[in-house]
């Protein structure tokens, strides 16, 4: 291949195959409306649906409204990634209370009371299991490219170079029993495993987003700011929001695992042209980052409802971005009741091939949709509460 096309496919390879037209709430009801009315089938819906970038959040409330005009599970499942990847998102100024901000002594109150609930009661939540489920949506390439061996490292293009699926799309569910102790949720990082890397990565755990560390640190970095009232399941929520410099955090974005490419030599033959002789080796990527994000407080009770995280990641790093939402809800368990994580969603964007080459220059995101049910306290934990 000559350099000069050589040059044109490593830019197109980095160049976005598509760009999502942003789109409101109202708008997105409305083009829903019309394709009802249109009696457009499920494919066409979906497609639509894929060419959307929600500007606010799609709220549960709106989403549960809006699922009478999808006319099947391809356009169900499109509506589905339009609220994962709003979550993070304010919702409609229209959705807001109207309710005054409540003062600097008011701000000052609700986040004492959220102080407490933290240490004296999530904190001192038992040792319980749950059912936790995960649902991925997926962009980009099905599996990455080591070109290990002697090979010759060009690719053919139209023939060994595979097209991304720029939209994302359901890959399935994973069940599985998840255990938290004092609100932190254990994370099980198997052993002797396939590297997640042959089909897209995952996170290690890390430290991530512990409730109790997150609003310490927080505190602790004095850029906890008012910012708006917010409903959340239908009651009224103050929301604040923070930032924690890396210096002062303990967030760590840890994925495992991408694929490490390097020249070995070359090998030739008389009259022959020359191969690329390569290995490829895995490596997970783990680093502490600053963040932010927001709070979501009972101003009762001081009960936080929700947690928002955007991990302050660099272009250059495998992993670009990691945002996530998790939302706390009562659950009774042996006639007591706990605030535990109820739903979460996680959107990341990573570089699946790592330094592989030219491949490096796609990226991947993919949105994670986890629920846990069925709460349990662990027969003979002496950490429940009496």
């Amino acid at each position: 291949m000559k350099p000069f096309a050589w040059i044109l496919l490593l830019l197109a390879a980095a160049a976005p195959a598509w760009a999502a037209r942003k789109t409101t709430v109202l708008q997105l009801k409305d083009m829903l409306m019309a394709l009802d009315q249109a009696k457009k089938n499920d494919e066409e819906v979906a497609t639509q649906l894929k060419d959307i970038d929600l500007s606010e959040e799609l709220t549960g409330a709106t989403r549960r409204e809006l699922d009478q005009y999808l006319p099947g599970t391809l356009s169900l499942e499109q509506m589905n990634v339009l609220e994962g990847r709003s979550a993070i998102l304010a919702p409609p100024s229209s959705d807001l209370p109207a309710t005054p901000a409540p003062g600097l002594a008011g701000e000052k109150a609700i986040l004492a009371k959220a102080v407490n609930y933290v240490t004296t009661i999530y904190m001192q939540n038992p040792h319980l299991t749950a059912f936790k489920t995960t649902s991925r949506y997926q962009d980009g390439v099905e599996s990455i490219r080591t070109n290990s061996g002697v090979t010759n490292n060009m690719p053919n293009v139209g023939h060994s170079w595979d097209l991304p699926d720029m939209y994302m799309r359901f890959l399935g569910t994973h069940s599985e029993p998840t255990e938290t102790n004092k609100g932190v949720e254990k994370i099980e990082v198997a052993k002797n495993k396939v590297p997640w890397g042959l089909n897209g990565q995952t996170s290690e755990g890390g430290a991530g987003a512990i409730l109790s560390v997150i609003l310490q640190e927080a505190a602790d970095a004095g850029k906890l700011r008012w910012l708006r009232w917010e409903r959340v399941d239908g009651k009224q929520a103050a929301v604040f929001s923070f930032a924690v410099d890396k210096k002062k955090s303990h967030y760590e974005v840890n994925y495992c695992c991408f694929p490490v490419t390097q020249d070995t030599g070359r090998m030739g033959y008389e009259g022959t042209a020359a191969n690329f002789q390569t290995a490829t080796d895995w490596k997970g990527f783990k680093t502490i980052v600053g963040y932010h994000g927001e709070f979501f407080i009972d101003p009762d009770t001081g009960t936080i409802v929700r947690l928002i995280t955007q991990a302050g990641l660099k272009p250059t790093d495998f992993v670009h971005q990691e945002d996530m939402r998790i939302d706390y809800g009562p659950v009774v368990v042996d006639g007591k009741t706990y605030v535990v994580p109820v739903d979460s969603f996680t959107f990341t964007e990573v570089v699946p091939n790592g330094d592989n080459y030219a491949a490096r220059y796609s990226v991947r995101h993919t949105l994670f949709s986890v629920t846990y049910k069925d709460y349990q306290i662990v027969i003979g934990d002496n950490t429940a509460q009496k």
